[in-house]
């Protein structure tokens, strides 16, 4: 990697491949904006017309909860039974 491409932002890559389907993670790049790492994306990731959308994101803007705290983080939601539709009696 060059020196240029090490000081442009990583960017994660989300593509859906078809229509009503979820954008799915498939990868990363380095580029010098979103509007190249898009462009980028689509030549990478897309080559063999699998996808309908992409999605691009600065690797940077992205908060995600850490695996380690997941009991913590995820526990509140346990005591909560009437989110859960086996709390729920339904008629026959």
């Amino acid at each position: 990697m060059t020196e240029i491409q090490d000081e442009w932002p990583l960017y994660e890559v989300f593509v859906r491949a078809k229509r009503g389907l979820n954008h799915v993670h498939v990868g990363s790049l380095h580029a010098p904006d979103a509007e190249m790492a898009l462009r980028n994306a689509r030549d990478i990731y897309t080559r063999r017309q699998e996808g309908v959308s992409l999605w691009v994101v600065e690797a940077g803007d992205i908060t995600a909860s850490s695996p380690e705290e997941k009991d913590a983080f995820f526990d509140p939601a346990g005591d909560k039974i009437y989110r859960h539709p086996t709390f729920y009696d339904i008629p026959e």
